[in-house]
């Protein structure tokens, strides 16, 4: 009986706590978003709500729209010959499809982590710096607070302080990734996009990824498209699952992994299929 309601005032706790909590803006809302290569339709009518400062996992089996959709989100997706869209991806409630709004300024504000590491063929320091001298700034002494900024805030600054002006090449795969992360928040975005960021990396890597990823949230909304169910059910707070170019389901994380709504969410994450 005490367990009985011990057990009722945490969720009644729970639920005090859930209510204080100030409702989270929307970053991206995509509504009926379609996107064809061609002839062959690999979006359908998407409709996905990713709010700001959370992490939210895309997951699902080769082939069904992961990286397609956040490709849409920076417009890299429009790179691929043959690409039509139908339907409309509001950014902080501005359509980013509309002919009004540069390519450059939506990038300015979203960046992306590729699933390899792809530091530039530079030093440690060029490769931040980078990004801030394109947007015009030349000051060293602003550029060299930048550099430290963004190395700190990527969790390897201690690893790389003393050797910036090395080639980034010299550095392992993991502190490459996050040289390259360290890269993208030197442009101050608000949304940072991962394609399988750790899919290359050792499990060591992959780890101190996942620890960044948590402690980047707190300024920073993450979209991260995982291959790895176990990496989503640790870091994301939401988590859609796609399955042939269509959201199956979206909720909150422990919910998709505990008590999903439907069968095929269910067969997927007990690995009947995928």
């Amino acid at each position: 009986m005490t367990a009985t309601i011990e057990k009722q005032k945490v969720l009644e706790k729970q639920g005090d706590n859930k209510s204080s909590k100030q409702p989270k803006d929307i970053v991206y809302k995509t509504s009926e978003l379609n996107l064809w290569y061609g002839e062959i339709q690999a979006l359908k009518n998407i409709d996905l709500d990713i709010y700001e400062k959370e992490v939210t996992a895309i997951i699902g089996p080769s082939g069904c729209g992961k990286s397609t959709y956040i490709k849409t989100l920076n417009r890299m997706i429009e790179l691929v010959p043959g690409v039509k869209t139908s339907g409309e991806i509001a950014y902080r409630g501005r359509n980013i499809f509309d002919k009004s709004y540069g390519v450059e300024e939506l990038r300015t504000k979203v960046g992306m982590v590729f699933q390899k590491p792809n530091p530039f063929p530079k030093s440690i320091y060029e490769n931040v710096a980078y990004g801030p001298k394109i947007h015009g700034i030349r000051a060293k002494k602003i550029l060299d607070e930048i550099v430290e900024k963004s190395l700190r805030g990527a969790a390897i600054w201690d690893e790389v302080k003393d050797r910036l002006n090395q080639n980034a090449y010299g550095l392992s795969g993991g502190q490459q990734q996050r040289l390259c992360i360290a890269r993208c928040l030197a442009i101050e975005p608000d949304v940072i996009l991962m394609d399988e960021p750790t899919s290359a990396l050792d499990p060591i890597s992959t780890l101190k990824v996942e620890e960044l990823v948590q402690e980047l949230k707190e300024e920073f909304s993450i979209i991260i498209v995982t291959h790895n169910m176990q990496q989503a059910a640790r870091i994301s707070d939401k988590t859609a699952f796609f399955l042939n170019g269509e959201v199956v389901e979206f909720a909150e994380t422990d919910k998709i992994f505990s008590t999903p709504s439907d069968k095929r969410t269910e067969d997927y994450i007990t690995g009947r299929f995928g």
